[in-house]
């Protein structure tokens, strides 16, 4: 099974950038995309998925033009959910899970906190609630992969200037710890089963020109529960597709 991840920054936009030709290109089984922008009737019904695939979106509710998930399969899912009721972070469109029985993927879209205090918070307050929420699936016996984009890089390896940045939201220590956090509740990254060198980033600065210098940070994943990895074989990022200020993130897990 292939899962890609990938933050878009505006589906109406990157439909102009080579988006489906890509799909058809990569075939992925699943297609997580994050930052939709858009609520599905702005955009055209040619455009809301490509052929062959079934579409789930949630988007914002609170504010148009904010946020927003969506996943494209090609295989059926025995159920899909977009809510952890609570409100306050519902409505901003901000997760899709679609159950496939062996496991249950769930495509997010954690907030950025980097405009003010009360957004920093807000992203602390999402990840705790989201991962609380995880833990009650978890409970139930329930796998899980975890896709997406957590706009927080983990390690100073995970950024080409982790100095500079260490009282930047993204990589500030209170939010690294929601990750840490995850690997003592046994969640895996699955792209460092594979892969424990540096200067691999799928996000870079359009503002700066960050990428033609490779001057990025790694804040999209693939985490697994740890009853998952036996199955992972191989994790990937697609560095050169373009479109997007993000690059698409590759998993390939056994069923």
């Amino acid at each position: 099974m292939k899962i890609i991840t990938w933050n878009i920054n505006g589906i109406r936009a990157i439909h102009k950038k080579g988006f489906f030709e890509y799909i058809e290109r990569e075939q992925p089984d699943v297609l997580c995309v994050q930052e939709t922008k858009a609520d599905m009737e702005q955009i055209a019904p040619e455009l809301r998925a490509p052929a062959g695939y079934e579409a789930f979106y949630h988007s914002c509710s609170v504010k148009k033009g904010y946020s927003g998930v969506a996943t494209f399969t090609k295989i059926k899912p025995e159920t899909t959910f977009k809510h952890i009721g609570i409100e306050r972070f519902d409505g901003e469109g901000r997760i899709m899970a679609t159950d496939f029985g062996e496991f249950i993927l769930i495509n997010v879209y954690f907030p950025n906190g980097g405009m003010n205090e009360g957004r920093l918070q807000y992203k602390l307050d999402f990840y705790d609630a989201f991962f609380g929420y995880c833990e009650q699936l978890r409970k139930k016996g329930r796998k899980l992969v975890v896709c997406g984009d957590y706009n927080t890089a983990h390690y100073a390896i995970d950024l080409a200037r982790p100095k500079e940045n260490l009282m930047t939201s993204g990589f500030m220590v209170i939010e690294r710890v929601k990750l840490d956090w995850l690997l003592e509740k046994k969640y895996v990254d699955t792209f460092r089963m594979f892969n424990k060198e540096g200067d691999n980033y799928t996000w870079w600065s359009m503002q700066q020109l960050s990428r033609p210098r490779n001057v990025g940070w790694r804040i999209d994943y693939h985490w697994v529960t740890e009853d998952l990895t036996a199955k992972v074989e191989s994790c990937i990022h697609h560095t050169n597709q373009e479109g997007s200020d993000h690059c698409p993130v590759v998993l390939q897990i056994s069923l």
